[in-house]
């Protein structure tokens, strides 16, 4: 199997290395191409990629083709691979924000295979959070392939395309949300009286830890929460405390406020 990419930014660098790593997918039957020679340059000398030509010469030599470019040049790609992918019939999976798989379907003019897949930042350390939702050419197979390779750089769900705005804020805005936090945990550290970058490796491994108790628990955070704090004690001072300065609150917001802005997108 060979799988393509046109576009070697972070993220599909990020992809990239979970699949050569996880995947059993030998680096050579990985093919890259991006307009900017740099970026295919840095992938090619990081993973042993073979590189190619152009976006019709991915097209043409893969059975998978990842389109890992802007969002504002997606249907200009597809335009130049239009007639390999009538050609060839890879599975299209597109990774750009906020494209649907109704305008996907619309910038070909030959019927394809389309899967969406919403990855996020995480990527990077092989956790991120992943949704795909498909149109009704892709099959079982193809489902159960793109499954297979997001589970080599994280977790996956099968989610509906109508979820997928929210599901860009849960979990491609909230990692900046989450970084935010561990990073006002140490600055809090800082201030009383611990170096830097002690207090950020506590807070850091500190939520890491606490999301693990949350995905291999049965119970709710609720009772995580009462199961730490002890009467009178430090830990029910401090959630109060986060309770009074409105801290459930701003996290709605936040979140509230980036689905909007998606809307406006």
């Amino acid at each position: 199997m060979k799988i393509g990419f046109i576009g070697c930014g972070n993220m599909a660098s990020a992809i990239i290395k979970g699949i050569i790593t996880n995947s059993g997918v030998d680096s050579e039957n990985i093919l890259v191409y991006d307009i900017c020679s740099s970026a295919v340059d840095k992938v090619e000398n990081a993973f042993g990629v073979s590189v190619c030509e152009n976006e019709s010469d991915v097209a043409e030599n893969s059975d998978i083709v990842f389109l890992a470019v802007k969002p504002n040049v997606i249907s200009s790609v597809i335009k130049k691979i239009d007639n390999s992918v009538k050609e060839k019939q890879p599975l299209i999976i597109s990774i750009a924000a906020g494209k649907t798989i109704d305008f996907l379907e619309n910038c070909f003019d030959s019927n394809a295979r389309i899967i969406r897949v919403m990855p996020n930042i995480n990527a990077k350390v092989g956790e991120s959070m992943s949704a795909y939702c498909f149109n009704s050419l892709a099959n079982d197979e193809d489902k159960k392939v793109v499954e297979t390779l997001l589970l080599s750089f994280g977790k996956v769900m099968c989610l509906d395309e109508s979820c997928f705005p929210l599901f860009g804020v849960l979990g491609g805005c909230a990692p900046a949300f989450t970084y935010m936090f561990i990073d006002a945990l140490a600055r809090a550290g800082v201030k009383n009286g611990m170096k830097k970058d002690d207090a950020l490796k506590i807070a850091a491994q500190t939520v890491y830890g606490s999301a693990k108790m949350i995905l291999e628990s049965d119970e709710h955070p609720f009772k995580l929460i009462d199961n730490v704090c002890s009467p009178g004690g430090t830990t029910i001072e401090g959630i109060t405390s986060l309770q009074a300065d409105g801290f459930e609150n701003a996290v709605h917001n936040a979140v509230d406020k980036a689905l909007d802005k998606d809307k406006k997108l």
